[in-house]
């Protein structure tokens, strides 16, 4: 290869790999003006919207609001330049603000400057967490927490973010609780204490914020709301009268710090041992959100693909270096996500415009939300729990999964009885005891050829094939290893008497057998040498070039001999001697 073209080999690769690295640069340089024009647009949408939400959130992960707004500035610049969805809307988060609640409230006091850093560092390890996962492309893990395992979650988590809530709502002092029924019981034990002035402004935020987004859900409802809330404040002055207000926040772009973790090994302030489920919980959950999202976005705006192990960089990067600009965990924002696409988004420089209108905001307009009520903030939240609550896959299940139904309700009872991070381990530890379920007890049939035809099908769905008098066709679908080997075995044994057959063949369909283990390979040289020593030959067909590979290497063909491999089921049939094709009796 001459030197110029080994300089041009070398630049291709160097821009491949700046590509998938930096998509920013992908396409940013073919970047053309209409797009900036709906990229605008969409973008201060999704900030006018961002603006309160991010400050409801920082409330429910137990931080003052202004941390809502860090929270939305750094890490969506750093995801614009490094994310590969162009839609996808990240920032401040229900879910993920409960979790860090949940978290860092177990050891330290909601408020405080020790929680407040903790929540902070919190923001290091799970953005170190997710760029790790991503280094050894672990986004496969995701798959582990099922969709009714995630919808069971959400849906707890939704009603526990509303009972957070009430003491806001209601103007009443509550202990802090991981667990809804006890918030309720102490409502409902203390309902006297109520301040009625602050229950009152709360709810007549919720009833407009309802009725807007019923009768236009275009309007920036909520920003209105947060607006008016602070003139009424102000103007009657009803912090005196006891409605609890935001007060002074810190004015300004937020401050460069550097997390307890950079004072190693895991900085002495930092609890890592504590700490540790919450990490991997914001760390999964956060990603898992943002990726699904993601492909969602992709399938409406079939342009440009996904790479979820970028997407556990960039997603990492945000918080990792949002945390040095004072934010707390962020990930995909269900609502802001639909708005940014609903608005005709076209790249994530919509983020950046959303991220600039949150920066104004902290350096301008910081001394309007002095006077913010945080009863208005708890009816933002409020008003967004319904939509947590996922009743369509409810429905969905009980029509073709209930076993799957069932593994919802009982995340969903977990979560609410035992706490957040509890729920969803009690659901992922389900999630894996079917899986290694299902993996042990695979799909094993009997099969019969259907009339007229060359097809051979399960017997009990086509009662009318045809079978033969002393032979039983098998069918495994699934890959043998030492788990599901005797379930198999048994299996054969079950099917041989449902036969009612004096069986003089056995054949195999391995068309579903993609892997064969070490353990499996023994079991089925056992099987056959029981089969041989009751004069019952052993056939198979459809048997894979890999699978092939193995048996060959094993001495399970020099065992069965090369004749009784077949390509298909009909070679092999119809080389049987002395077979009649008789009628399946389970008709």
């Amino acid at each position: 290869m001459s030197k110029d073209n080994k300089k041009k080999k070398y630049s291709a690769e160097n821009k491949s790999l700046l590509k998938r690295h930096i998509p920013i640069s992908d396409w940013l340089p073919e970047y053309h003006l209409p797009d900036l024009k709906k990229d605008f647009r969409a973008g201060l949408t999704v900030g006018v919207l961002l603006i309160p939400q991010s400050m409801a959130y920082a409330i429910i992960a137990g931080l003052p609001a202004i941390y809502g707004l860090y929270a939305s500035i750094i890490p969506l610049a750093i995801y614009a330049v490094f994310g590969t969805s162009r839609q996808l809307a990240i920032g401040p988060v229900a879910i993920i603000s409960l979790l860090v609640a949940t978290g860092v409230g177990s050891v330290a006091e909601a408020g405080t400057q020790e929680y407040i850093s903790l929540a902070i560092t919190l923001a290091f390890f799970v953005g170190i967490t997710q760029i790790l996962m991503g280094a050894f492309r672990l986004g496969f893990l995701m798959n582990f927490i099922s969709s009714p395992v995630l919808s069971g979650f959400t849906s707890a988590a939704a009603f526990i973010i509303g009972a957070s809530q009430l003491e806001n709502l209601l103007g009443m002092d509550l202990p802090q609780s991981k667990y809804i029924y006890r918030t309720l019981s102490e409502v409902f034990s203390n309902w006297q204490e109520i301040h009625l002035l602050t229950f009152s402004v709360g709810m007549g935020a919720i009833l407009i914020i309802w009725v807007m987004k019923k009768w236009k859900p275009s309007f920036p409802i909520q920003l209105v709301t947060v607006l008016a809330a602070i003139a009424g404040v102000w103007y009657f002055n009803l912090e005196e009268s006891g409605v609890a207000i935001v007060g002074s926040v810190s004015e300004g772009f937020p401050k460069p710090i550097i997390p307890d973790i950079l004072d190693f090994p895991f900085g002495p302030n930092f609890p890592f041992g504590p700490m540790a489920p919450t990490i991997l919980a914001v760390a999964f959950l956060g990603f898992t959100q943002s990726i699904a999202l993601a492909k969602t976005m992709v399938k409406r705006n079939p342009n440009y693909k996904v790479d979820s192990n970028q997407e556990l960089y960039s997603l990492g990067l945000a918080n990792m270096i949002g945390s040095l600009f004072q934010a707390y965990p962020v990930a995909g924002s269900f609502s802001r996500t639909i708005v940014n696409d609903e608005n005709r988004a076209k790249t994530s420089i919509s983020l950046v415009v959303s991220a600039l209108l949150v920066t104004l905001t902290v350096l301008f307009l910081t001394p309007l939300i002095y006077y913010l009520p945080k009863t208005v903030l708890a009816a933002i939240i409020l008003t967004a729990v319904p939509g947590l609550i996922d009743w369509e896959e409810v429905t969905f299940l009980w029509k073709v999964r209930r076993r799957e139904l069932a593994l919802l309700i009982l995340t969903f009872v977990s979560t609410l009885a035992f706490g957040i991070l509890e729920g969803i381990g009690i659901g992922v530890i389900l999630s894996l005891i079917i899986v290694i379920y299902n993996s042990s007890h695979p799909n094993i049939v009997m099969l019969g050829r259907i009339p007229e035809t060359d097809k051979y099908r399960d017997l009990e769905r086509y009662p009318d094939a045809k079978t033969q008098s002393n032979t039983i066709i098998v069918r495994i679908d699934s890959t043998l290893y030492f788990a599901n080997i005797e379930f198999m075995k048994e299996k054969l044994e079950e099917l041989e008497i449902v036969s009612e057959k004096n069986l003089e063949q056995v054949i195999i369909d391995a068309n579903g057998i993609n892997e064969v283990d070490s353990s499996a390979l023994h079991a089925l040289r056992e099987l056959i040498d029981e089969y041989h020593n009751r004069d019952i030959d052993v056939i198979f067909a459809n048997v894979k070039g890999p699978v092939r590979d193995l048996f060959q290497r094993s001495g399970l063909v020099e065992l069965l001999g090369e004749e009784n491999f077949y390509l298909d089921i009909n070679k092999a049939v119809s080389n049987l001697e002395e077979e009649v094709e008789v009628p399946s009796h389970l008709k």
